[in-house]
């Protein structure tokens, strides 16, 4: 299926590694041009090669703190300046630290705040007047089912995420019919944070091996965990003409294994 993506500027948020990575190959499979940041200079070398052999579109990958404000405002720009315009948008972060409510201090929950949902703010503010005067405009937030569905020891994914959805809700009403807007509900996908997960697990002599431990790590109906590209294709499908009449959605991307 061709989603017409081809030569659409894309800005993706955090996203030199997990689902993020996996969200802008996805737009560069497509033939479109892709913008990333991140934290960590050798995630940002790293992913500005594997999207430049993914696709024949532009890439630009840029080192740029997602809490901090004008850092988004300098990413946004930087991309509509080099890559000649602005189309799509998708918001990824890493999630916060775990811990159960009790044990959780102030000082986490303001910076999860910031992680999780001022990130999107100022992304989103800076990127609408583009998007706005795309033919195209989308934008696609990358939340958790813990939106949906408590996690146990996830506090702070749980409470704080759920903001998003009341911001994306709030500009698919306040932003159409110009700017469609939509978020994904990723259940549990083979990402580098999973891997070292169930890698510790291995050491802690939990499982015999990678291949067990990571074939019980969901409860999926599917039985097993997702692949990153699984999510990303799902991303790029919302953001293409192909989901022209959705919008204000949250769409669980989790091998069914949300039970409400």
């Amino acid at each position: 299926m061709d989603l017409e993506l081809e030569g659409n500027v894309v800005l993706c948020t955090a996203a030199t590694s997990g689902l993020g990575l996996a969200s802008a190959e996805s737009f560069a499979r497509e033939g479109a041009h892709v913008a990333v940041c991140g934290t960590t200079p050798e995630h940002v070398e790293a992913a500005r090669e594997r999207l430049g052999e993914t696709g024949d579109g532009d890439v630009l990958a840029v080192e740029a703190d997602i809490t901090d404000r004008d850092e988004v405002e300098a990413f946004v720009e930087e991309t509509v300046e080099t890559l000649g315009g602005l189309d799509h948008v998708v918001t990824s972060a890493g999630g916060p630290g775990p811990g159960p409510f009790l044990e959780t201090t102030e000082r986490e929950w303001y910076t999860a705040f910031d992680l999780l949902v001022m990130s999107v703010v100022w992304t989103t503010r800076f990127a609408y007047p583009y998007l706005r005067d795309s033919e195209a405009g989308t934008v696609v937030n990358i939340t958790s089912r813990s939106v949906a569905e408590v996690i146990d020891d996830l506090v702070l994914s749980n409470a704080v995420r759920r903001a998003v959805i009341g911001l994306m809700k709030t500009q698919a009403r306040e932003w159409g019919p110009a700017v469609r807007v939509n978020a994904v509900l990723p259940g549990s996908h083979e990402t580098p944070r999973i891997e070292e997960l169930v890698e510790a697990a291995v050491e802690r002599g939990e499982y015999d091996s990678y291949e067990a431990g990571i074939a019980e790590w969901s409860d999926a109906p599917l039985g097993r965990v997702g692949q990153p590209e699984e999510l990303g294709d799902v991303v790029a499908f919302l953001s293409s003409a192909r989901a022209s009449y959705v919008t204000g959605t949250a769409l669980p991307v989790d091998g069914g294994s949300m039970r409400s």
